[in-house]
C-alpha cells in the first residue's frame, strides 16, 4: 500500500512541476476605425447616409414645396458668424446646400469647419433679396456686397433635427 501513496505521489509531483508552455493566442484586439463626432440636436447615427450624387440628383428632381426625409454629409462652407443658426455646406465643388436647424432648436459654432452629417428634410425654395441680404450680413460680407444683391436665388435648403460634426 506504502508503495501505491509512494507511486501517486511520484506521479503526482510530475504532473504538477510539468514546466508547460502556452502560447498565447493572438490576442491583439480588432481595431476599428471608429470616428468621434460632436453631435448637435436630435441624436443621430452615421450610418445610411446619402452620396453627394445621390443627394444632387434627388434636388434636381425636387420642385418648390417638395420635400425628402434623409441623411447626408457634406464640407461646411460657412457658419453664420453671429449666432451660428444656419450653415452653408458644399456638395460637389459647384452646388451648395443652405441648412438652417429646425425650430431653432440648436446652433452650430461659430467655428466650425470641417465635415458634418446632418439628417432631417430636403428642399428647394427661392429666396427673396431681403433674406440673402439678411445672410449676406450675418456672414460680415460688406455694404457693397450685400448692395450688389438685386436678385431672388433658386437654393437647396435643408432643415437638420440632427448634426454629426466630425473633430
Amino acid at each position: 500500500m506504502k508503495k501505491i501513496v509512494l507511486l501517486f505521489a511520484v506521479c503526482f509531483a510530475i504532473v504538477s512541476c510539468k514546466n508547460e508552455t502556452k502560447t498565447p493566442e493572438d490576442s491583439t484586439p480588432e481595431v476599428s476605425k471608429e470616428i468621434a463626432y460632436a453631435s448637435f440636436g436630435e441624436k443621430i447615427e452615421a450610418n445610411d447616409i446619402l452620396s453627394q450624387e445621390q443627394i444632387m440628383k434627388a434636388y434636381k428632381g425636387l420642385k418648390v414645396g417638395d420635400t425628402i426625409t434623409t441623411k447626408i454629409e457634406g464640407k461646411i462652407i460657412e457658419v453664420c458668424s453671429k449666432k451660428g443658426c444656419w450653415m452653408t455646406l458644399d456638395m460637389d465643388g459647384e452646388n451648395e446646400v443652405m441648412v438652417k436647424f429646425k425650430d431653432y432648436g440648436f446652433f452650430m459654432p461659430l467655428n466650425a469647419e470641417g465635415d458634418v452629417i446632418i439628417n432631417g428634410k430636403a428642399f428647394v425654395t427661392e429666396t427673396s433679396v431681403d433674406e440673402l441680404r439678411h445672410y449676406a450680413e450675418d456672414a460680415g460680407k460688406s455694404e457693397d456686397e450685400i448692395a450688389a444683391i438685386t436678385d431672388p436665388k433658386f437654393e437647396y435648403r435643408f432643415e437638420a433635427d440632427g448634426v454629426l460634426l466630425k473633430q
